[in-house]
């Protein structure tokens, strides 16, 4: 190796003179180091402001610190196989916090790997590195966090819908939102990822419960795919259909007849037995005015839950250059365990479910319209509808019949 050159001398001396001062500054004042969180500070002493220490930990990484450790309990085997691989630009080796730490960074503040390392002291591959070895760790060790509730849970949500927005027997609601992509235009099979906005997208279909947690997923399919087209390609619909999902407790009506468990979505999506979808005529009678009304009332909490999501996990929110669509999906999975875990978490600290006041998770995006009808999916609404008059206290003299224009 040549030696090196003055200027370039000056510098490497620099860099390590910033970097004892700032372990020195980490250090408590019998010399011992400090808690990890002010050595990372100090690394990031430019991009953090002097507000109280635990929020500015949450402004970080949009989750307390008692989230952050579990979340570190769940990938230390996986993120610590290779102790000594990854370094700070002075040399110093990377904790398992901090390791963790840039992974989060690069997931939820949006910036580019060069921006992310710049702030924290370390080289763009290393945080690609890093990130992609979280992913595969939280997907190994997370998973949990994130599956379809089982019995005793799901007559939990079921009371909380109906508490809320008088829907009995309801267990969820769905809806669908876009990851825009920047895409060349001679990539092959570039027009199928071409939405209905003329732009590059992924879709993410999610099931939310009263809550916001996230109960099930479905992405990967490209944008030019119509939210009942997806639907209709998910796990869930197979599931729902043969019975092996939504098989809970039915709601018994006054005149004997069930209604079996069901979820709700928007006008995209068709209407069957276990989703349903609200009333689209016109000249509605008052009892299915009030039906949409209380329908739209409980489905307000799945786009809230997306805009939360998307404006937390920032590197899904802008339109991102030439990802690869292969690992696309599997970060979005994380991102929506990492959001469960959130809320898992702070359970029993929270008096109202997780929200968002905005719902805007798809700006400038149309909404898209489903005129498919099951004949069962008719009839369960016109019976839930029926079922709900004597809880509006406006007796035998409401009807269901359509009104004649």
């Amino acid at each position: 190796m040549p030696p090196m050159r003055g200027a370039k001398r000056r510098r490497k001396a620099a860099a390590e003179k910033k970097a004892a001062a700032m372990a020195a500054a980490a250090a408590g004042d019998n010399g011992m180091p400090a808690d990890w969180w002010d050595g990372f500070c100090m690394r990031m002493a430019g991009t953090l402001s002097s507000i109280e220490d635990a929020q500015r930990f949450q402004s970080v990484f949009k989750m307390p610190r008692r989230t952050f450790d579990y979340v570190c309990s769940l990938v230390k085997d996986e993120m610590m196989v290779k102790s000594s691989s990854y370094a700070f630009l002075d040399g110093t080796v990377l904790s398992l916090e901090d390791r963790v730490a840039i992974a989060l960074r690069r997931l939820n503040s949006g910036g580019s790997l060069v921006t992310v390392g710049s702030s924290i002291g370390v080289n763009h591959s290393t945080v690609s590195l890093i990130t992609w070895r979280f992913i595969e760790a939280m997907e190994e060790r997370g998973s949990h966090h994130l599956r379809w509730p089982a019995s005793g849970e799901m007559e939990k949500i079921k009371s909380k819908f109906e508490d809320a927005h008088g829907l009995p027997n309801c267990c969820g609601v769905v809806d669908t939102t876009h990851i825009t992509m920047c895409l060349s235009s001679a990539e092959p099979n570039c027009k199928v990822w071409l939405d209905h906005e003329r732009n590059h997208s992924m879709v993410l279909q999610a099931v939310v419960d009263a809550d916001s947690r996230i109960m099930d997923l479905v992405t990967g399919w490209p944008g030019s795919m119509k939210e009942s087209s997806i639907l209709h390609s998910s796990g869930l619909f197979k599931l729902c259909e043969k019975g092996e999902r939504l098989n809970g407790s039915k709601l018994t009506l006054s005149d004997g007849t069930e209604i079996g468990e069901y979820i709700i979505g928007d006008a995209g999506y068709p209407l069957l037995p276990w989703l349903l979808t609200p009333y689209q005529q016109n000249n509605l009678t008052e009892p299915e005015v009030e039906f949409n009304r209380r329908h739209s009332a409980a489905r307000i909490v799945a786009p809230r839950t997306l805009a939360k999501f998307k404006d937390t996990w920032k590197y899904l929110q802008g339109e991102m250059w030439r990802p690869d669509k292969h690992r696309l999906p599997r970060i979005i999975h994380v991102c929506c365990l990492l959001h469960n875990i959130i809320i898992d978490l702070q359970e029993e600290e929270m008096d109202e479910p997780c929200s968002s006041s905005s719902s805007d998770h798809d700006a400038k995006y149309m909404q898209q319209l489903c005129r498919l009808e099951d004949e069962k999916g008719l009839e369960v609404r016109d019976k839930l509808c029926q079922h709900l008059i004597s809880d509006w206290g406006w007796g035998e003299s409401a009807s269901l019949k359509r009104k004649v224009p």
